[in-house]
């Protein structure tokens, strides 16, 4: 591994697969290295990674799960799944597969013109192979990642339906069109019923290209610099060099890698024993995440089970908050395990609390430390109360009379008074794990701008960092289609420069 390639891309997640395969494509020799395995065969992926249905690899102890802990609220700790496999956490999650809205790219734009909604779009169409929509013009027909709604699995999945619009929510048939947000089927990474993750649509095709090579089961512990430029990596199995280095980790995978490297604020970097490289006070210092809580459900007896866990999705306006901020409520077809109650995902899509990442001072080496801060500001507490009540009204609909009715668990004398429920949900809170901003992009301004508008890293030459760590905020939509989107759009800057 000692033999220099032109460009180093750490990390064969969602937006790595994507930028490896576009570099290879335009003439540069590439390495990808994944800490995890990278199955050469379909017959190689272990079974609960293609079906879409299942989500046994987000659970604790998986071997394809990095299973880091992180700390919601003060005194409140969770797991959060991160892959650990070719493909990263597109080979784990939902396949919920939903762009982001245009006024995302065009609120990033903000000092970052090249990142608009009109400067991503051809991208945004070339990354997918729309079964539904490819002939639209805001759509792709050929690209990589097959992206499709699928029948209704289920009478409650009709009821939600249904219930939305008894409610005067639009429909919303097109998840990645530009219309009025509302319900609508959920667009799914899914052909001929398998998860087709990010390694799948990008590196399988290009098996044995000359350009490309992928190498699993190597950690990368720092990026190495040599007067001021990235000159490679530190792998446990020796040094590799490159021309240019590219970290594509991921949100939690990235920044830790910049951490250990020297690249941070000074005075932590000091204060844990890690050498200064570049005193960049954004890394890891306010990034964003959907706040989750679950509502429980129970389905009347007799009712028809579902073998899809999902399938439609409402996006609903939190009043009094403007256009620009909603709730998410995603309603699950069917329980977790076979003895809970099945639930609706409701998630604040554009939360004001702010999130931290450190070195874990007693050990820089080990896992960082993830500090969410949920709840922190008001207004992301009355959102998800509004968001909360909106579920438990759905359940109220007619739509549901004989099929399903709100839980037990949640009472009507904690849903009716805002402290009570204010407790319930600090109880229960979780993240969507849509991690973003953790090496924020930003104009030269910005003194919190890790990386600016080319992904370049600030003070370091020859290094970029290419995942959802460089969105300055996370999008009001899942992160899986802007992972890719990344990759394909830094390939296209990559190129460019």
């Amino acid at each position: 591994m000692t033999e220099p390639v032109d460009v180093v891309v750490v990390g064969a997640g969602t937006s790595g697969c994507a930028l490896a395969a576009r570099l290879a494509d335009t003439g540069r020799r590439v390495l990808l290295l994944e800490a995890g395995p990278v199955p050469a065969s379909p017959a190689d992926w272990p079974p609960e990674l293609l079906d879409p249905a299942s989500l046994a690899a987000t659970a604790s102890g998986h071997p394809a799960n990095w299973d880091l802990p992180a700390e919601v609220l003060p005194g409140r700790t969770v797991r959060i799944p991160r892959g650990r496999i070719a493909g990263g956490s597109s080979a784990l999650n939902a396949a919920v597969f939903v762009r982001g809205r245009r006024a995302d790219f065009d609120g990033w734009a903000a000092g970052n013109p090249l990142w608009s909604h009109e400067q991503v779009l051809p991208a945004l169409r070339r990354l997918e192979s729309d079964a539904d929509f490819g002939a639209d013009p805001g759509h792709g027909s050929d690209g990589p990642v097959p992206v499709r709604r699928l029948p209704s699995p289920s009478p409650l999945a009709d009821a939600f339906a249904a219930a939305c619009a008894e409610l005067g929510f639009p429909a919303e048939p097109d998840k990645n069109g530009d219309t009025a947000p509302g319900y609508g089927p959920i667009p799914f990474n899914v052909d001929g019923g398998v998860r087709i993750n990010a390694a799948m649509a990008y590196l399988a095709p290009r098996q044995g290209a000359p350009l490309l090579t992928v190498r699993g089961g190597v950690v990368v512990s720092a990026v190495l610099v040599e007067r001021g430029r990235a000159v490679g990596v530190l792998t446990d199995e020796g040094p590799v060099r490159a021309g240019e280095v590219v970290l594509s980790a991921g949100a939690v995978g990235s920044a830790h890698l910049l951490l250990r490297s020297g690249v941070g604020p000074a005075g932590e970097l000091s204060a844990a024993g890690v050498a200064v490289v570049a005193d960049l006070p954004g890394v890891g210092a306010a990034f964003s995440d959907h706040p989750m809580v679950y509502v429980p459900y129970r389905p009347a007896p007799g009712v028809p089970g579902s073998a899809l866990p999902l399938h439609g999705l409402l996006h609903a306006p939190v009043a009094g908050h403007g256009p620009l901020r909603e709730v998410e409520v995603m309603p699950w077809l069917r329980a977790f395990d076979d003895d809970a109650e099945p639930m609706i995902g409701v998630g604040l899509q554009h939360p004001d609390s702010r999130g931290r990442l450190r070195l874990d001072g007693g050990d820089p080496a080990g896992p960082p430390r993830i500090e969410y801060r949920y709840l922190d500001e008001e207004t992301d507490r009355r959102g998800l109360r509004e968001g909360v009540r909106t579920a438990a009204t759905l359940l109220g609909a007619a739509a549901f009379s004989g099929l399903a009715s709100r839980s037990a668990g949640l009472p009507d004398a904690v849903l009716d008074d805002d402290a009570a429920l204010d407790g319930w949900i600090a109880a229960r809170i979780t993240t969507a794990v849509h991690l973003s901003g953790t090496a924020p992009m930003g104009p030269d301004a910005d003194p919190d701008a890790v990386v600016d508008q080319r992904l370049r890293v600030r003070g370091v030459e020859g290094l970029r960092v290419v995942d959802t760590s460089v969105l300055p905020r996370v999008p009001s939509r899942g992160t899986a289609a802007t992972a890719v989107l990344l990759g394909e759009r830094a390939a296209e800057l990559m190129a460019e420069d």
